[in-house]
């Protein structure tokens, strides 16, 4: 399924929700920015949301007593709290308030954002078709890229600290794979 026939095969009056789930460095960003371009030139009306503007503030997922990887995956977002307050509103509010959160001061700001009474709304981000989130969503693409290949698209200096990602992103992402499965419940796998 190419992005022109997802667009077609979608109720105008209504909300659709979509998420564009993948581990880290699998396109997402891209791919966003491509659906974004055709919305745009079809003039249906949405909202982007990336998951990573919601994590918590570093003292509840760094240094916490537990292991690395599930600090990366239970704590790095509230996620009842996003469930209730984000997920649970997304097919009926007109406007919702989030916490954004600045990666420079480790603090939030609310944000109140009026959402499109029809069009899209396009989640992006990581562990999106976690058991709490899985059924807010119309449809789930899930892009798909091997573990080295997304590593070679981190920065020079990311990479220099490769066991981070080994114990930190790595063991997540393979937890999300493998208890989750993913790559079995998205709707659509796009491999990138």
């Amino acid at each position: 399924m190419n992005l022109s026939e997802l667009i077609l095969s979608v109720q105008s009056n209504r909300r659709y929700i979509l998420g564009i789930d993948g581990l880290s460095r699998s396109g997402k960003t891209t791919f966003v920015k491509q659906l974004h371009e055709l919305l745009d030139k079809e003039k249906i009306e949405y909202y982007l949301f990336h998951i990573d503007d919601h994590i918590v503030e570093r003292k509840s997922r760094y240094n916490t007593g537990f292991e690395e990887w599930y600090e990366y995956f239970n704590l790095q977002w509230d996620v009842e709290w996003l469930k209730e307050h984000f997920f649970e509103k997304l097919t009926y509010c007109n406007q919702i308030d989030l916490p954004y959160y600045d990666n420079d001061t480790d603090t939030h700001e609310f944000r109140t954002i009026d959402l499109p009474k029809t069009g899209w709304i396009v989640i992006e981000g990581v562990f999106l078709q976690r058991k709490e989130w899985r059924d807010y969503f119309d449809k789930v693409l899930f892009l798909d890229c091997p573990r080295e290949k997304r590593f070679m698209r981190e920065t020079e200096t990311t990479k220099r600290n490769r066991e981070k990602f080994e114990k930190r992103y790595w063991k997540a992402e393979e937890y999300y794979v493998n208890t989750i499965k993913p790559l079995d419940n998205a709707d659509v796998v796009i491999n990138t």
